[in-house]
């Protein structure tokens, strides 16, 4: 039995694994230079035309590309009033600004508990969080696996809702032959660095809805009714005015330059993330220390994030020291995601305590996130098995 590094063996690796490092290629660099040259670095032509290609890649009417899948949010609640007095439910288990934007709206967050399998939220617990000031339902579609929007969309009809996705890890999914991003009124995407699609930072908005398309395209530039790039053209200068007090949400030239190569090639990418993810389920399948992610016929996985859960009471160790293990060997992870309702805002603010959603809770305890990135080479992918089973094999309980 090889000792682990954090009791004094040797590192399976002499350098660094960066947990979620991006794949960035010529072509996004060669874009990116085209871009500088042009002198056109704002908001401007690149961005219509990866919001186009972005669009009929989705099969959606609209994509309206902004700074960050969080800006989307923020303005698919907004477009849709979203405001004091009303109730958005949402799950737990996701990044903080998941429920921040709620906040935001000065609406309150309704969290309710997830499934312990897909960690997506549980449509029968949104059924019973239901009240009189619900007005969206806000689901996150977990590490890339679409949730169940059969159901969902039920609510949506029976109870005359709005449907908001976050997809934020979820851009190649589908939910039973249906694209994410064209089942809900909105759905909001991410190309921060760790993402499928990468352009450092950044998102996208998509809707088949006319009136909320153009409400989103205007606030998200200062709320102005024309954009830079139509008001300094070759056309020749042109008045605006504010139609709304909007916000500074556009995304820029030189962001666009890399998604529209990144996007061309994601289908490629997923086709390499998949290889990975079965490097690891095989390699984990005889390993009762570890729970590994189920597969589903009905739907199409992304793939973005693939997150073990850690039998702790069969092991000596907590997830927390299992990832300082982890970093030891020189292998990056990551951990999606701390209950939100356990984070000292949230605690405070609304009252949430441990005990209120036990299954994110008990998800939140073990999950951990391995790399998972087309950049990776095989050689990198058996380095994080060699640590992940060395360490469950000197941390097991005799």
């Amino acid at each position: 039995m090889k000792r682990p590094a954090l009791y004094g063996g040797r590192p399976v690796r002499s350098s660094f694994l960066v947990f979620g490092q991006p794949d960035i290629r010529e072509p996004e660099i060669q874009e990116v230079v085209k871009t500088l040259r042009s002198k056109w670095i704002g908001t401007g032509p690149k961005v219509e035309q990866f919001e186009k290609e972005f669009a009929q890649y989705i099969g959606c009417k609209y994509a309206l590309a902004l700074s960050s899948c969080t800006a989307g949010l923020h303005l698919s609640l907004e477009t849709l009033r979203v405001g004091p007095g009303d109730e958005v439910i949402t799950t737990p288990i996701s990044f903080v600004a998941t429920a921040n934007v709620i906040i935001h709206c000065g609406a309150r967050p309704v969290f309710v508990d997830v499934d312990r399998k897909t960690m997506n939220i549980d449509p029968e617990r949104v059924k019973n969080a239901l009240s009189s000031r619900t007005k969206v339902i806000l689901p996150v579609h977990m590490a890339g696996r679409p949730c169940d929007m059969d159901a969902l969309l039920e609510l949506k009809e029976k109870h005359g809702l709005f449907l908001v996705e976050d997809a934020a890890h979820a851009i190649e999914a589908r939910y039973k032959n249906k694209k994410i991003g064209t089942i809900g009124d909105l759905t909001a995407f991410s190309f921060y660095a760790t993402k499928n699609l990468v352009t450092g930072e950044g998102g996208m908005v998509t809707t088949n809805n006319d009136a909320w398309a153009d409400e989103i395209r205007i606030k998200r530039l200062h709320g102005l009714s024309k954009d830079a790039w139509k008001r300094y053209s070759a056309e020749g200068f042109r008045h605006y005015e504010a139609l709304y007090p909007g916000y500074k949400y556009n995304m820029t030239d030189i962001q666009a330059s890399l998604g529209i190569h990144q996007l061309a090639r994601i289908e490629e990418n997923l086709k390499r993330r998949e290889h990975i993810w079965k490097m690891y389920t095989d390699a984990f399948s005889d390993l009762p220390e570890i729970e590994i992610p189920p597969e589903e016929n009905h739907i199409r996985h992304a793939r973005h994030l693939f997150i073990i859960l850690l039998n702790l009471e069969a092991l000596t160790i907590s997830r927390d020291e299992f990832m300082a293990a982890l970093k030891a060997e020189n292998i990056g992870c990551g951990i999606h995601f701390k209950a939100i309702h356990l984070h000292k805002f949230y605690r405070e603010k609304f009252g949430y305590k441990r005990g209120d959603f036990p299954n994110a809770e008990w998800i939140s305890d073990r999950t951990l996130s391995l790399p998972l990135s087309p950049a990776l080479t095989d050689e990198d992918v058996h380095d994080v098995i060699e640590a992940v089973r060395k360490i469950v094999m000197w941390t097991r309980k005799k």
